[in-house]
């Protein structure tokens, strides 16, 4: 039996291995059953994804009083940028 998958260490690492399994299932070089694995794994880190996602509009909207606002950004005349 195969031994579970460790939990993603932060959103960036699961991003980090998604973008390797596309790669590797992209190549085509793996057997089926190591597809199937890697699907299953993609599938485990895309919810932890999604899920951290979700978490963070939640505390978004908790800080900007349950709205979600357009954030404005504006362009200084020496190019530099910053949020109005």
């Amino acid at each position: 039996m195969p031994k579970p998958a460790s939990s993603p260490t932060s959103f960036e690492a699961a991003v980090a291995e998604l973008e390797t399994i596309v790669q590797q299932m992209e190549s085509g070089q793996l057997s089926l059953e190591d597809a199937l694995a890697r699907y299953q794994r993609g599938v485990g880190l895309l919810k932890f994804c999604q899920e951290t996602l979700s978490g963070a509009e939640q505390r978004i909207r908790q800080l900007e009083g349950g709205e979600l606002v357009e954030l404005r950004i504006d362009t200084n005349a020496d190019g530099s940028q910053e949020c109005a």
